[in-house]
């Protein structure tokens, strides 16, 4: 396939993407968890948590873009104990609550993305559970915009991991020739969808690290997404949305 193919689908990554970058205090959101898993001293476990999840980051990345949850890192470090889990994954994740927000511009360009016809989704690396993202989408009223919606918490590996796209694709129902991704890592977004074969637009908005990768496109914000798009031209899909748009891959 032809890398001039008419566009069918749009698919984003979440953080920093759909969502606004918030500079948040890492070890505030781990102290909200640890103050559940041990109430008379949480600092130690806070710094416990935190040191667990930079750890996992790392070794995700260096053993192939392996994924995780939440769940397992607090587990990991409250593990051979009776100690409230559950309440500390909802006080981590509540913690987090007032720190999301979606970009403006987000709703009108899925709105007219959706109105040429074209199918939408969204790949996220995350160690989030989905309800949780899903939460915040529907309040932000971009839940239904989204054909597709793949965590990769619910998957094997992440971004840019070939399989994360090729099960994207797969749920999307187009050829990668025929799909643009959009984020603003250049790892785990642009090389990531370049080696299966999409079309890329990287967003600058924010200093990010460095990679060896050349996007096809490149816009401060989504502003100006849809006026691309249209400029590489769009054909809406024949072929039905895959039998993952659920957000169930087989992974």
């Amino acid at each position: 396939m032809s890398r001039a193919e008419p566009v069918q689908a749009v698919l984003f990554d979440w953080g920093g993407t759909l969502s606004v970058h918030a500079d948040v205090d890492l070890l505030t959101m781990w102290r909200a968890a640890a103050q559940v898993l041990a109430p008379d001293d949480p600092e130690p476990v806070a710094a416990q948590l935190l040191a667990a999840e930079e750890r996992w980051w790392r070794e995700s990345i260096a053993v192939g873009d392996r994924s995780g949850t939440t769940e397992q890192l607090v587990r990991s470090v409250a593990r051979e104990t009776h100690l409230d889990v559950a309440g500390a994954l909802a006080a981590y994740h509540d913690a987090w609550e007032p720190t999301v927000a979606h970009d403006p511009a987000a709703v009108p360009v899925l709105t007219a993305l959706k109105e040429r016809g074209l199918r939408t989704g969204l790949l996220s690396n995350t160690h989030w559970p989905r309800a949780l993202h899903e939460r915040w989408l529907h309040d932000a009223g971009l839940l239904e915009l989204l054909d597709v919606r793949l965590y990769t918490s619910g998957m094997t590996h992440m971004k840019p991991h070939r399989e994360a796209f090729g099960a994207l694709l797969e749920a999307v129902g187009v050829a990668p020739a025929a799909a643009v991704f959009v984020g603003d890592r250049l790892r785990d977004d642009v090389s990531g969808a370049q080696a299966v074969g999409m079309r890329t637009v990287h967003l600058t908005g924010r200093p990010v690290e460095g990679f060896d990768v050349v996007p096809d496109a490149e816009l401060v914000t989504l502003d100006g997404l849809v006026e691309l798009v249209d400029g590489w031209g769009t054909a809406p899909p024949q072929r039905p949305v895959g039998r993952s748009a659920a957000g169930r891959p087989a992974s």
